[in-house]
C-alpha cells in the first residue's frame, strides 16, 4: 500500500494489536506506538487492520474507540479507522471466486 501510494518511510508505520495476558508480545505495541506518534507531533493518522476481513469488537471498539481515545489523550487529534472489507461487493466477488476454485479442485 505504501509503495502504491508513494508514501515515504516516515509517512507510514506498523504496530501490533491483540496483546493477550502477560506474555511478551510482538512490537511495537499499538498503544505505545500511538502514544509515541502523538508525542512526536503527529496529529492525524489513518489506521486499518489488514488481518480482519470483517469488522468486529477488536477493530470497532479497541481501535476505533479506545485507541482513538488513547491517541487523543497523548496529544493526537484524529484517528480515522478504515473499515474492513465486510460485505464490499469486490470482496464478496473475490471470495466467491476463491471458494469456487477450491470446490472445483
Amino acid at each position: 500500500i505504501a509503495e502504491r501510494y508513494n508514501l515515504s518511510a516516515d509517512e507510514w508505520s506498523v504496530s501490533f494489536q491483540s496483546r493477550f495476558g502477560r506474555e511478551e508480545w510482538i512490537k511495537p505495541d499499538t498503544e505505545m506506538h500511538l502514544a509515541r506518534l502523538a508525542a512526536n507531533g503527529v496529529k492525524k493518522i489513518v489506521v486499518f487492520c489488514p488481518a480482519f476481513v470483517s469488522d468486529c469488537l477488536e477493530t470497532l471498539e479497541e481501535i476505533g474507540i479506545r485507541a482513538a481515545e488513547h491517541f487523543r489523550k497523548h496529544g493526537g487529534e484524529e484517528l480515522k479507522l478504515i473499515p474492513s472489507l465486510n460485505d464490499h461487493p469486490e470482496w464478496i466477488h473475490a471470495l466467491t471466486s476463491i471458494i469456487r476454485q477450491q470446490l472445483a479442485g
